[in-house]
């Protein structure tokens, strides 16, 4: 099982964090050991003072395959559902300025809280999905799927040129606008649509 990431997939994020815009989707990747499940509580690490979050709908990629044509994608995932990307933002801008990979940044244990699976099946429009981030209740991202610039079909057709999908696998789409920082003693719950997927503790 591998971890897919996709950046700067909605204009809002990218103009807020002052990057450029890329004409392809911009990846990285996160280990298996990133994984945190069922709620469990994130535990702040000492290697960093300024960890974002960055709620994003999740993909789980159901069979097997490579060069996947942009109308077949939507075969390869059968569930959706919601993930956090944890930025450890100190060591990512340190590592830009350097001209040096993020992976640590990006990777670190703990890094990719994700909810349980919702069949695809029960959303009539994958293209208009809201989904949120609340802190300590209060809103602090929100978006919708209309506003990313490379659809999931994309995303799917576009890695699997370079990386063989196989069952199992989970891909992350994209943040909205509105990502900041986290703290000891946050509580994060995350909506897609009306339904709250994450809800857990920062410790």
């Amino acid at each position: 099982m591998k971890i897919l990431a996709i950046g700067r997939n909605y204009a809002d994020h990218i103009k807020e964090l002052n990057n450029e815009r890329s004409d392809e989707p911009v990846i990285f990747t996160k280990p298996d050991t990133a994984l945190l499940k069922n709620n469990e509580p994130f535990y702040y690490p000492d290697f960093t003072k300024d960890i974002h979050h960055e709620v994003e709908i999740i993909l789980r990629i159901c069979k097997e395959g490579k060069y996947i044509s942009e109308e077949h994608a939507h075969k390869y995932f059968d569930k959706i559902g919601l993930g956090i990307d944890f930025t450890a933002r100190d060591l990512q801008s340190i590592a830009k300025e350097k001209g040096l990979p993020w992976a640590i940044a990006k990777g670190f244990n703990g890094s990719a809280p994700v909810s349980e699976w919702i069949d695809k099946e029960e959303f009539s429009n994958l293209k208009d999905l809201n989904f949120s981030l609340k802190v300590d209740g209060e809103l602090r991202q929100e978006g919708n799927t209309s506003l990313m610039l490379f659809s999931f079909d994309y995303i799917i057709s576009y890695l699997s040129r370079f990386f063989t999908l196989k069952t199992g696998d989970i891909i992350y789409t994209g943040t909205p606008k509105g990502v900041g920082p986290i703290a000891i003693g946050n509580h994060l719950e995350a909506f897609l649509e009306q339904q709250k997927l994450l809800d857990f503790e920062i410790k």
